[in-house]
């Protein structure tokens, strides 16, 4: 599983209760700002002595809820307010120690089950040196019989290697829509579900990590595509050779074709999760999409605030927990591109993609540059006629 302390008892807390979409009226034009009611004041001490004994916190948070819906829009300074804001308030468990409910059982097993690898194939991946030796003496060597037999069977333990993390994403593909159904679902909304749910909340949040996580180790490791082209280039003479041939029953054709348009993406798990989002989507006509949006937006936005709120931040136990925040941002605003028919770079969108990207620069730059990348490239409106040129500089 994925280390818990990277949540503390200020981090995912409000994940649950955000709200979908917070914004709040300045003078002479919209802007989006979120209202954390841990505000140095009342609520402050309200919430303190629960937070600081370790008990079952009740945090309130009063969020303005948006509705999206602008009219006569001209220019941002005489943009129309929007036609509806109301406040609610909602107290929350600790969302770090969050356990499943008896509803939530089924589906936390399952992808706890599938969790439980996670961090074996982070590990895996990290210590995956390839075989680029081996692979330029036979290259350089091509009459050499022995160094072409000692670079495919350098090759090939590598392959299965890598169909095991191919394999991965394909459990976690299901685990990912599994949860999608289950904090989209009628009759509650994605706020509710978040309240209610946690532990499948949490989940999530994981979930995102981990992808994040592999992607910026597969796009250090150009040793990846190197092993496996070498691979496909090889595998027909060594079949006439008679060279180790046993491996076709672990990666027949068909699976090394799969395998070979994973691996070619920058972010495959990424991509991975975006089609599965989309899918979802697709599959589930008489879902309303704002349930899946408002989900994704409200976890986006939830993160920003803990990552721009010192009172937050204060609480942290370590970079870690930032990285994890960030890196759940970056996924749930990637996702809300895929699947938003507008995208998340609009000025409508429910997601402070301003404010997300600030949050980002003012980071050490090492620790953000795969996260600016993977929004950058893995996004699909940031070039839209739509997206403001000041978010697209911000990403340049």
């Amino acid at each position: 599983m994925l280390s818990n302390d990277v949540v503390t008892k200020a981090g995912l807390t409000s994940l649950a209760a955000a709200g979908e979409g917070c914004r709040k009226r300045k003078k002479k034009r919209s802007a989006v700002l979120w209202s954390v009611p841990l505000n140095y004041e009342r609520k402050e001490r309200e919430s303190s002595a629960a937070l600081n004994k370790g008990r079952v916190e009740t945090l309130r948070i009063d969020c303005l809820l948006y509705t999206n819906r602008f009219q006569n829009l001209t220019s941002p300074r005489k943009q129309g307010y929007a036609d509806a804001i109301k406040s609610k308030t909602l107290k929350l468990k600790s969302f770090s120690n969050a356990q499943p409910t008896d509803c939530e059982r089924d589906v936390w097993n399952q992808v706890n089950a599938v969790l439980q690898d996670s961090e074996s194939i982070l590990l895996g991946l990290q210590a995956y040196k390839g075989a680029g030796q081996e692979i330029r003496e036979g290259i350089q060597n091509p009459s050499d019989f022995q160094l072409q037999e000692r670079a495919w069977n350098a090759v090939c333990p590598l392959v299965i290697k890598l169909k095991r993390f191919y394999e991965f994403s394909l459990r976690l593909e299901k685990a990912l829509q599994s949860l999608l159904e289950s904090l989209t679902c009628p009759p509650y909304t994605p706020t509710q579900h978040l309240e209610r749910e946690q532990a499948l909340a949490k989940q999530f949040a994981e979930i995102l990590h981990f992808t994040l996580r592999f992607d910026e180790l597969k796009m250090r490791n150009p040793a990846i595509q190197n092993d496996f082209s070498y691979y496909r280039r090889t595998i027909s003479r060594n079949r006439i050779n008679n060279m180790n041939i046993e491996i076709e029953s672990e990666v027949n054709n068909e699976m090394a074709n799969r395998m070979s348009l994973f691996y070619a993406e920058a972010t495959p798990m990424l991509k991975t999760l975006s089609n599965a989002t989309t899918n979802f989507v697709f599959e589930n006509k008489t879902l309303p999409l704002e349930n899946t949006t408002d989900c994704l937006s409200t976890m986006a936005s939830v993160c920003k605030v803990m990552l721009e709120t010192p009172d937050y931040t204060s609480r942290f136990n370590s970079e870690d927990t930032q990285l994890f925040c960030m890196r759940v941002m970056v996924g749930v605003i990637i996702l809300y591109d895929h699947v938003h028919p507008a995208g998340a770079f609009t000025k409508a969108s429910k997601i402070d993609m301003k404010g997300c990207i600030k949050v980002l620069k003012e980071q050490p730059a090492d620790n953000v540059e795969g996260l600016v990348n993977a929004l950058k490239f893995t996004t699909k409106h940031l070039n839209d006629e739509t997206t403001p040129k000041a978010v697209r500089a911000m990403l340049q």
